[in-house]
């Protein structure tokens, strides 16, 4: 299982929320790239970037941010937050993206997430399945959506798509544990679709061994690792073993 460190940015800073609320915004360092670096020094190859102005302002704001963890180490970034446009894509596919992450976009616009899985290939475009109560939520989470998770999830695995990251809102930034019931239920019910999801676990997590006997492809830590409930060491020993 991939273990993928969550640096959120709002200003340039690495901040983190709670539940998806702005006005719960924790800065933990001015510089997302010193952390980007302590990752990297920890064996990590992977990071989650989340543009979190881009995402109130529906297009990308922190691109610069990106094209500098980029350009000054080797992590394979995957960037999400506002993406919205052609033009967006284009902008973080330039300052260094490995991979985007479409959330909103694949909600509102179907026929443009659809297009870009076509241009850029599934190995290039996450679907961003964000839920609260298995609806999918929206617009940095300040929306939910009629979506149903699941039903979500398989009509893009129809299209093609590969890679999940699904969130569950209600436990992001709680640290009390990810939603296993939740992962477990998604594994299943896309084992008969077309072609195999890669599920990217995100939210809540405290302890992840769990989550790679389950079959999650990758999880996404994020503030259990600003608040040392999990060390950069002990994801290092979980990587090198």
């Amino acid at each position: 299982m991939r273990i993928i460190p969550a640096i959120d940015i709002i200003d340039g800073k690495c901040v983190r929320l709670s539940k998806g609320d702005y006005s719960t915004k924790k800065i933990y360092n001015e510089n997302p790239l010193e952390v980007a670096k302590q990752f990297e020094a920890h064996g990590i190859e992977y990071l989650h970037l989340v543009d979190l102005d881009g995402a109130k302002s529906k297009h990308i704001v922190n691109h610069k941010v990106l094209e500098q963890i980029a350009s000054k180490t080797g992590l394979k970034i995957d960037f999400g937050g506002g993406l919205k446009s052609d033009k967006d894509l284009q902008v973080a596919f330039e300052c260094g993206a490995h991979q985007i992450t479409g959330g909103s976009i694949a909600v509102k616009d179907p026929e443009m997430f659809k297009s870009w899985l076509q241009k850029f290939g599934s190995d290039k475009i996450i679907l961003g399945a964000d839920a609260n109560n298995e609806k999918v939520a929206i617009s940095g989470w300040q929306e939910e959506s009629e979506e149903e998770l699941i039903p979500f999830i398989q009509q893009y695995q129809n299209e093609g798509v590969k890679y999940v990251i699904c969130t569950d809102i209600s436990k992001d930034g709680m640290l009390e544990g990810p939603s296993f019931e939740l992962y477990k239920k998604i594994i299943a019910e896309t084992k008969t679709g077309a072609g195999t999801i890669n599920l990217i676990a995100s939210g809540g997590i405290s302890t992840f061994p769990k989550l790679a006997e389950m079959g999650c492809e990758g999880t996404i830590i994020g503030k259990a690792i600003y608040e040392g409930r999990i060390s950069l060491k002990e994801l290092e020993a979980f990587i090198m073993n």
